[in-house]
């Protein structure tokens, strides 16, 4: 169900965005920069209303895995006085902005974050909320580590198999990298990714008649695993195509981003590195180094999450 909401979202979403994209900024954002005070990025100028201006700022640490943003702070805005002629910002003050912003086109997402918002407490204390699909990266023999608690002292409650390459007499469908293993993920918290559902590598995309009974089984409970060792593919989230968000909201600052074989960012392929999690919105790093938030990862192996 809750997917099926988030696709109505996205649906509802995708056209409001798509022409946002395309607008013109307003003529006084330009002379506003300039007031915005320092630690924080501007985003984008959202509204005007007679001589005042209101302009999306975010902290500028919100895109470092160190200190990453969360889809559900309290949010500000740079709240401007403008010239007669509404062209320039003369001074701007810092104010915090409303829940739910009256401005904001994301209300269905912002519902769904609400939901995400309330499970926050049967989470482990310090936990952010997230949900996303995601995949093992780690190659060791051995098996991926899950444990119960982030750290590397923490007891290990079980493993997640290397890539899996199964053989079927030709009748496979396995990639030649072989078979990810996928879970989805619930929660962040000091560089590690919270998971549970953790599905055997392939067995969604082969012939489930045939699938070997001797296939590797992963640890299929909630449990903790590093962010350097996870993988995910781009799902359309509803905002803008082409690159990433500063922070982990659409009207926070855009920048230009490029695929893995080139082209601007899109749902075909995933990021060179997923670094945090809040919401539904996934902090990764492209494959041309840009840092910042993309809203919807998805564990599909065989096609794009469009």
């Amino acid at each position: 169900m809750r997917m099926l909401r988030f696709i109505a979202a996205a649906i509802l979403c995708v056209a409001t965005q798509a022409a946002r994209a395309d607008d013109s900024e307003p003529a006084w954002r330009a002379s506003a920069l300039a007031l915005v005070p320092a630690g924080y990025v501007a985003g984008t100028a959202y509204r005007t209303e007679g001589s005042t201006g209101y302009l999306a700022v975010y902290p500028a640490t919100s895109n470092d895995p160190k200190t990453p943003a969360s889809a559900f702070a309290a949010r500000q805005a740079l709240v401007v006085t403008l010239t007669a002629d509404g062209t320039r910002a003369t001074s701007g003050e810092l104010k915090p902005r409303p829940d739910p912003d009256p401005d904001s086109d994301d209300s269905d997402f912002a519902r769904l974050h609400a939901e995400l918002a309330a499970k926050r407490s049967t989470l482990p204390a310090g936990t952010e909320p997230c949900d996303l699909g995601a995949w093992s990266i780690d190659k060791d023999p051995g098996g991926l580590n899950v444990r119960a608690e982030p750290s590397v002292k923490a007891r290990v409650l079980g493993t997640l198999p290397p890539p899996y390459r199964l053989k079927l007499g030709g009748a496979e469908n396995t990639p030649e990298g072989g078979w990810l293993t996928e879970f989805r993920i619930i929660g962040f918290k000091d560089g590690w990714f919270l998971i549970e559902g953790a599905k055997p590598p392939g067995k969604d995309y082969e012939d489930e008649k045939r699938y070997p009974r001797s296939a590797p089984k992963p640890y299929a409970g909630r449990g903790w695993i590093a962010s350097n060792k996870v993988g995910a593919a781009y799902a359309n989230g509803a905002t803008r195509m082409g690159g990433l968000f500063q922070a982990p909201f659409a009207d926070a600052k855009w920048m230009p981003a490029q695929r893995e074989l080139g082209g601007a960012l899109d749902t075909d392929g995933g990021p060179r590195r997923l670094l945090a999690c809040s919401g539904l919105w996934g902090l990764v790093e492209s494959h041309d180094g840009v840092r910042g938030w993309w809203r919807a990862l998805c564990s599909n192996q065989v096609t794009n999450c469009s």
